[in-house]
């Protein structure tokens, strides 16, 4: 509970200092608007941010801003964003939860693909015989399902190992 008072002690601190500056110093009106603004996108993601980490991706979508406005931006997140080592923990713990299931579930369709093709065919698929290789033998329907699911997992497979972890 100390925490909480402190914390707003000092943000009403610096309001004061942000008064003083403002009172002290003349402005254009499109200065004042974009401080309006991103005071206000300040107190509305502050408001409305599920995940600490969201309100990062904003700054990855300003690509017309100068980099003194990036990073002022970026000091002004990490100031209202509190990261502990739990929540970066619990991050990274899911992201590899996540390439952990793409790879297995990659490895069971590649494995359902080949075993589909070893195995016997039920005879409504052996009828359809897209390719023959001589009079009992060719590429059936079951085949090119089979590969189907067997390039499906290849995909899968390599999107769980190639899967970009999301800032």
């Amino acid at each position: 509970m100390g925490d909480a008072v402190d914390a707003k002690s000092d943000i009403e601190d610096k309001i004061d200092t942000l008064m003083t500056l403002l009172a002290e110093n003349e402005f254009d009106s499109e200065t004042v608007k974009k401080l309006r603004s991103r005071f206000d996108d300040a107190i509305t993601h502050k408001n409305n941010s599920t995940a600490p980490t969201d309100a990062f991706k904003i700054i990855d979508e300003k690509t017309d801003a100068s980099r003194e406005e990036l990073l002022d931006d970026f000091s002004a997140l990490l100031l209202s964003n509190k990261f502990d080592s739990a929540s970066v923990k619990k991050r990274v713990k899911g992201e590899a939860l996540i390439k952990i299931v793409l790879i297995l579930l990659g490895i069971v369709m590649i494995t359902l693909g080949f075993a589909m093709i070893v195995m016997p065919a039920p005879p409504y698929f052996e009828m359809f015989t897209i390719f023959y290789f001589n009079h009992d033998d060719g590429v059936t329907l079951m085949d090119l399902i089979s590969l189907t699911i067997v390039l499906a997992g290849v995909y899968i497979l390599v999107r769980g190992f190639l899967k970009k972890t999301s800032a």
